[in-house]
């Protein structure tokens, strides 16, 4: 299989991921969800959210009564529980190890969580773990990642990290366009 169609075998959307998630606040919280909830929390139409819920019912991921209320199934309530660990996760690698501004950290584990495998999660829980050890070597780690300025002299082959082209280059903000 070409990698790039892995994006695609996806379990479900960012947009079902937080419909899902929006079910599992709305019964912690209210301890009921319905469409129109779910419609109100994501500030979306009833009509959308009911396009999004119809796979999810028919994976077994969402299940509805004869009161039109809408409960996650097992399956469902462990995936919503994968989903916000790998966001947790992914948020405090980014925010705590890559000093990445805490709102910019939220948005991309956002933009994330729902992409990730669990066994890569569960590594980078591990590498946190790692981290959170009280060991010398941690702790000469995170000094010298912490003083660490990443030099570079933009010729690509004499870096490791840039073989072929200029990395830092390619990453650097799009200019603002006018309108």
């Amino acid at each position: 299989m070409d990698i790039w169609k892995a994006f695609e075998q996806n379990v479900i959307s960012h947009s079902a991921a937080h419909h899902l998630m929006a079910i599992d606040d709305l019964i912690e919280r209210l301890g009921y969800a319905r469409v129109s909830d779910i419609a109100r929390q994501l500030n979306i139409t009833r009509g959308s959210v009911s396009i999004t819920l119809r796979p999810l019912k028919k994976a077994g991921l969402v299940e509805q009564d004869e009161n039109r209320h809408l409960r996650l199934s097992e399956p469902g309530r462990n995936l919503v529980s994968a989903i916000k660990t790998k966001r947790h996760l992914i948020q405090r690698f980014l925010s705590d190890v890559l000093s990445v501004a805490p709102e910019q950290a939220e948005i991309d584990a956002c933009k994330l969580e729902h992409l990730v495998s669990n066994s890569t999660a569960q590594r980078l829980l591990s590498f946190l773990r790692f981290l959170e050890a009280d060991q010398d070597c941690v702790h000469e780690f995170i000094e010298k990642w912490s003083a660490h300025e990443s030099a570079c002299n933009r010729t690509p082959g004499t870096c490791p990290s840039c073989r072929d082209e200029c990395l830092s280059e390619n990453l650097r903000p799009a200019p603002e366009t006018s309108e």
